[in-house]
């Protein structure tokens, strides 16, 4: 799976991509059927310290798998959308079979 990685108004550090990137490759496991997937970094214009925004749009056989948080840190932001996707994912997969 290819894993492409956009961070806007700031430069990502390593250790940010290969946290997300390690994140995202586990979702293979619970779905085979991933293409690629996107992931979007931003830091919003917010008074409030919950700025960090990241979204996983995973491109999958048939449709896209779009998640999006907004929290402290990045990694938890990562952490909740790959969270999201496990749970959309194992439910496609049951359906679709």
């Amino acid at each position: 799976m290819t894993i492409n990685i956009q961070s806007i108004n700031f430069t990502a550090d390593a250790k940010l991509i290969d946290f997300a990137k390690k994140r995202i490759d586990k979702l293979e496991q619970f779905y085979d059927k991933i293409l690629n997937a996107e992931v979007i970094f931003k830091v919003e214009n917010a008074s409030d310290r919950i700025n960090k925004f990241a979204e996983v749009k995973l491109r999958i056989v048939g449709d896209d798998v779009v998640v999006k948080k907004i929290c402290k840190t990045f990694e938890e932001a990562i952490d909740l959308n790959v969270r999201a996707a496990e749970r959309i994912l194992k439910k496609r997969k049951e359906t679709v079979g």
